[in-house]
């Protein structure tokens, strides 16, 4: 009998089809997959794999059982969690602990739930695998092998456990590989954003004001597809050089006290805590959008929203509506949680092929190599970078130069 804790099991057929519907538009990892297949790195080994469960995830999960592992599957968002996704896996026989809508007591159980059976290499997105791993379950670090991260947030706060020496395990920075940040955080965030925003609300983009805060990849994607759709574009930013580069690309620049007033459309893109607060939320326009694409439910402070609002109520699903005062109404998407996946399906497949393609090649990676490497974070190796690019290039019949010896040599020495 499978360990599993899911909604209904019942849902296994409908995300069973997405599923293959995503896998069938996935050749990068199908490539690797027959790879894994072939040299089976993982046998023996367990992998707990905490990422936003939908059909791309899976198709990951599945890539990595199909290697020899034994995989523990769960969420790293309660409001992104596919209950048919959840089922299908289950009923394949994988540990699946996850259930859409989870409250964070619940949420946390099943993290600690995905972690029990002792991984050998954990899989994380955002780093709550790795906050229990630090924490409360640092027993189960003895055996851990290492681990791969997916996303801005996690990675940050990884660098910080081992600039203060309290990292307990080797670590591959995936996001940082140039096949991950430079397609999924820009084009992936960029489109997926604007996907669920649209979805939800049902409003047109084109003649609005949109304010983005965060001028990273993320919010350079988000800012890009903004301007594409007719939206006139505000940055708010911190990074003075990041600034500087949206001022350059068309876009005005200003802080968030400047910014409340003139927005129609808010998307925080940060990664850190309290960016629309009180003060702007009393200043904005009635009928303001605010959602969120950061990692953590934070950057669209709800809980001082809630304290200044007079009532609120759903408009519409996953939009509730909160009165202020001024009797105007400011709109949340989602209760501020990735709105690209608590209110859509995520990324673009194909964009989810090259970040999932990177995550099972550095877990292969940390397979063999991991217990002979330090306690830090390491960049995902060039190699299997390339490899993404290559094979992806490969799909598409395209092909590229090559440097020739005589260029090798000249790019690689100092005297001319």
């Amino acid at each position: 009998m499978a360990d599993y804790d899911v909604k209904d099991i019942n849902l296994a057929p409908y995300g069973q089809e997405k599923i293959e519907w995503a896998y069938r538009n996935m050749p990068v990892l199908r490539a690797i997959e027959a790879e894994l297949i072939e040299e089976q790195p993982f046998k023996g080994l367990k992998i707990a794999v905490s990422v936003h469960v939908e059909a791309k995830t899976a198709c990951l999960a599945r890539t990595l059982a199909r290697g020899g592992a034994e995989v523990a599957l769960t969420g790293c968002n309660p409001l992104s969690t596919q209950d048919d996704v959840a089922a299908a896996m289950a009923a394949s026989g994988m540990r699946v602990y996850t259930i859409h809508g989870d409250s964070e007591e619940e949420y946390i159980n099943h993290l600690k739930m995905a972690l029990a059976f002792g991984p050998d290499i954990v899989i994380d997105d955002g780093g709550d695998l790795a906050m229990l791993l630090h924490s409360e379950l640092k027993d189960l670090t003895k055996n851990l092998i290492g681990g791969c991260e997916e996303t801005t947030t996690g990675v940050h706060r990884l660098n910080i456990l081992e600039k203060e020496g309290k990292l307990l395990y080797p670590v591959v920075a995936v996001n940082d590989a140039r096949c991950k940040h430079l397609f999924d955080n820009r084009f992936g965030t960029g489109q997926s954003v604007w996907t669920g925003i649209m979805a939800t609300t049902n409003l047109v983009v084109a003649g609005k004001t949109v304010v983005v805060a965060g001028y990273g990849m993320c919010g350079r994607g988000v800012a890009m597809r903004a301007k594409g759709l007719g939206a006139k574009v505000i940055v708010t930013e911190i990074d003075p050089v990041k600034a500087c580069e949206a001022i350059m690309e068309g876009y005005e620049v200003m802080t968030m006290d400047e910014a409340a007033p003139l927005g129609d459309l808010f998307v925080t893109v940060t990664g850190c805590e309290d960016v629309i607060v009180g003060r702007h939320f009393e200043n904005m326009k009635d009928g303001a959008v605010c959602c969120n694409a950061g990692h953590f439910d934070c950057e669209v402070s709800v809980k001082d929203l809630k304290k200044i609002a007079v009532s609120s109520k759903e408009l519409r699903h996953n939009i509730i509506g909160y009165e202020l005062k001024n009797g105007n109404t400011i709109c949340i998407i989602a209760e501020g949680r990735l709105v690209n996946l608590a209110a859509g399906d995520g990324h673009p497949v194909e964009i989810m092929d090259m970040s999932f393609a990177l995550q099972a090649q550095s877990a292969r990676y940390i397979a063999k190599y991991g217990k002979d490497l330090e306690k830090k974070v390491y960049q995902t190796p060039e190699v299997i970078d390339n490899r993404v690019a290559e094979i992806l290039l490969d799909t598409k019949k395209i092909s590229i130069d090559k440097l020739t010896p005589e260029q090798e040599k000249y790019v690689n020495s100092w005297d001319f």
